[in-house]
């Protein structure tokens, strides 16, 4: 597969087994960043308008999506990043990572981010405070994660030294992984979404509504590999299975956030 190359990267020739059909690779849309559960959804709606066409999805979080978008390992990328300063979301990262290259950020969806706690919530956690409290175990995501991003946003904003939350240096890299934890019992407490903790039947308490784009290249917009996702993006029927999921707001779907046209 052959992926846009930004100016300075590197790039070298190896020797690779293909495991697929080289025609279903080359009509596989790859997105590597932030996990979402409505990718999933977004994927089996892309397979049944277009069953030759796939999207494949990798899990490393905003940052470390937005740095495989600039290596050239992907079509585009998931983010959630809150700018502290500013209140926006996506824009100045993409700007400090891309500079003025040509870029797009199409909106995929609004979600409530909030606490993930079993049945009952045992020990009453429902603020950020609350995560220092005794007994009370959290399970963090992944070092560059918009969800840790958020996190950590708040526990200065509140003035806490995050070692003071037994389980912050745990890390999982999905919100299902981290209602799981919660659900096996292994953690009292998550920071994630809605529909993870609908998911595994769990309590959630809502912390914040976040923006949640797609950054595409430019060079990619206008071709199958996206052009594909946008019509699913414009699916009534896609859009109320992902609402049906909890938590979502669809109301800018498809909407472009930010473009730069390159200088």
């Amino acid at each position: 597969m052959v992926f846009y190359r930004y100016p300075g990267s590197w790039k070298a020739e190896v020797k690779v087994e293909l495991l697929r059909n080289r025609v279903e690779i080359e009509n596989t849309t790859v997105i590597v960043g932030s996990h979402d559960v409505s990718i999933d959804v977004l994927g089996n709606y892309l397979k049944k308008l277009h069953p030759d066409r796939t999207l494949s999805s990798a899990h490393v979080g905003s940052l470390g999506g937005l740095l495989a978008l600039k290596r050239g390992e992907a079509h585009l990328t998931g983010v959630h990043l809150l700018d502290e300063e500013t209140g926006e979301y996506n824009v100045s990262y993409v700007k400090k990572v891309f500079g003025n290259s040509p870029m797009v950020i199409v909106n995929l969806l609004y979600r409530q981010q909030g606490f993930i706690v079993q049945k009952g919530n045992p020990l009453g956690v429902t603020t950020i405070p609350d995560l220092t409290g005794p007994n009370v175990r959290f399970i963090n995501r992944q070092k560059g994660a918009g969800t840790r991003l958020l996190l950590d946003y708040h526990l200065r904003k509140e003035g806490i030294d995050p070692q003071l939350v037994e389980g912050y240096d745990r890390e999982e890299y999905t919100h299902l992984a981290v209602a799981a934890a919660v659900a096996s019992g292994s953690a009292d407490v998550g920071l994630g979404i809605l529909a993870a903790a609908n998911a595994l039947n769990l309590e959630f308490y809502p912390l914040t509504e976040e923006r949640y784009d797609l950054v595409v290249p430019e060079a990619f917009w206008d071709t199958p590999f996206i052009t594909g996702l946008l019509e699913v993006m414009a699916n009534p029927d896609f859009r109320r299975s992902v609402e049906e999921l909890g938590g979502y707001s669809m109301r800018a779907t498809g909407e472009i956030m930010y473009r730069c046209q390159g200088s």
